[in-house]
């Protein structure tokens, strides 16, 4: 076996407190390996960072929802029994890059973040 997927809805908060159901917020990849099990957590939506895809910032919305993946990023961490690798805290993707229990800020010039519909297929 390669490894298990775990696919699913989630919820997430709007600015004004309002629940959504999102197929896929999040996925779990959890893999067997002869050194020991290894798991890694994709995220896929704009919620979690501090600005939209097209790079206005959201401080409600991430404040609605980035501490929530943060402390399921630890609840995994205690229920896997180990840390993530020091120094080695994501790749980096268009979107963005992991740091600590969540997203690293963006650059913001002229307070806006990057636009990053660009690459968005819908």
């Amino acid at each position: 076996m390669g490894g298990i997927l775990v696919l699913g809805s989630g919820t997430w908060f709007d600015a004004s407190g309002t629940r959504h159901s999102e197929y896929r917020l999040v996925e779990l990849m959890v893999s067997p390996d002869e050194i020991g099990p290894s798991a890694e957590l994709s995220v896929y939506h704009d919620i979690w960072g501090q600005c939209d895809f097209r790079g206005k910032p959201h401080p409600a919305i991430h404040t609605a929802n980035a501490p929530r993946l943060s402390s399921a990023l630890q609840e995994l961490v205690q229920l896997l029994g180990a840390e993530a690798e020091p120094g080695e805290p994501g790749e980096p993707t268009y979107y963005g890059r992991a740091e600590s229990y969540g997203l690293e800020a963006p650059d913001i010039i002229d307070r806006r973040g990057p636009d990053l519909t660009d690459a968005v297929l819908g």
